[in-house]
């Protein structure tokens, strides 16, 4: 087959684009360029320069060293011996995911910018680009650690073999179009692996750290927004301390409130309308149930009745046993068999029968 790759200047899309190659595929590599050239763009890459001296962190997917390391992909791509192109997405990039990124954090809730971008930039803007611009290609392949398969007539994602790796939470906004033209040839790989394939066959990226987070400079770059002050309270009102934007506080976070108590105190909710921290107690992060909205469900069209199934609230967290009870509005409320830490509206969460990815939706309440 034609086999487009999206190559990020990591290991594992570097050695899914190698495996491709010797299993006598037609590679195509190609990346996208999400990073602006805006004023607010300048001004974080000089920041960085000054704090660096321009040497790459790759500690985040989005920011100004993803610059070199598109350079560095191309370099990647030569060695393989396959054609490598760049496609610029900042602007869908901006519109779909910052966008996003800065109402939700501006409102008090907590987002997931990489499951926006898997499902509306890496696995549909890039390849559309690609085929626009005259590239054919009979699949588009990743580096993700996970597996796609059939059944009964409709494609599903199953979790990696390896749970350590198991990158599946990130992907259950797919869509059936979307899965039908994708491939995931490291799903049944360790890292371990992957890493020794890499080295083995002289890839220089075989030692290179994993991107950690979203970004990795402070969020207040990205949101552009003036301090608003306000104040950090308990759960009965009182005032313990105070902030510069709630935006600055994420569910759950215990450092860094710049409050003194007999007891660890935990963010517990963030409130716009009064542009308010509340604080408490470990006992009072822990809750049974949420309700999600906005969901995408891969071996159905909708949930039709109520479902025992496992599920997770956080990318790394194992799936817990829970109930789905779908509601007249369109959400579902998810009851949990043992209380969960800290969950945070704005974030997903991803439902499960075994290893079988069955869907998931935003968190609401």
């Amino acid at each position: 087959m034609k086999i487009l790759v999206g190559m990020s200047g990591g290991v594992d899309s570097s050695v899914t684009a190698l495996m491709l190659k010797e299993q006598g595929h037609e590679v195509i590599g190609a990346t996208m360029s999400i990073w602006g050239k805006k004023e607010i763009h300048k001004k974080i890459q000089k920041k960085l320069e000054a704090m660096t001296g321009n040497k790459p962190t790759h500690a985040a997917c989005y920011g100004p060293e993803k610059i070199q390391d598109i350079d560095e992909t191309r370099k990647i791509a030569d060695s393989i011996g396959i054609p490598f192109y760049v496609f610029d997405c900042a602007e869908q990039y901006e519109k779909i995911v910052l966008e996003n990124f800065k109402k939700e954090y501006l409102n008090g809730r907590t987002p997931n910018p990489c499951i926006l971008c898997n499902s509306l930039i890496k696995f549909d803007i890039l390849p559309k680009m690609a085929l626009t611009n005259g590239l054919e290609f009979d699949k588009f392949a990743t580096g993700h650690y996970a597996r796609i398969d059939k059944i009964d007539n409709r494609y599903v994602i199953r979790r990696g073999l390896y749970d350590a790796k198991d990158q599946s939470y990130f992907l259950y906004r797919l869509k059936q179009e979307q899965l039908s033209r994708i491939m995931m040839p490291l799903g049944t790989y360790t890292k371990d692996e992957i890493r020794s394939i890499a080295e083995k066959h002289g890839l220089k990226v075989f030692d290179k750290p994993d991107s950690q987070d979203f970004y990795a400079g402070d969020y207040n770059e990205l949101l552009e927004v003036a301090p608003k002050h306000g104040n950090i309270i308990d759960t009965t009102g009182k005032i313990l301390g105070h902030h510069d934007g709630i935006w600055n506080y994420t569910i759950g976070q215990r450092k860094g409130l710049g409050i003194s108590a007999s007891e660890p105190l935990y963010v517990l909710e963030l409130k716009k309308d009064t542009n308010e921290v509340v604080v408490g107690g470990k006992n009072k992060t822990m809750k049974d149930s949420l309700i999600a909205t906005n969901l995408n469900w891969m071996p159905f069209d909708y949930l039709k009745e109520e479902r025992r199934c496992t599920a997770k609230i956080r990318s790394t967290q194992k799936p817990t046993d829970a109930t789905i009870i779908p509601l007249e509005d369109g959400r579902v409320l998810v009851k949990f068999i043992d209380l969960q830490k800290s969950i945070a509206v704005g974030q997903s969460v991803v439902f499960y029968d075994n290893d079988i990815l069955l869907g998931g939706g935003i968190i609401d309440a």
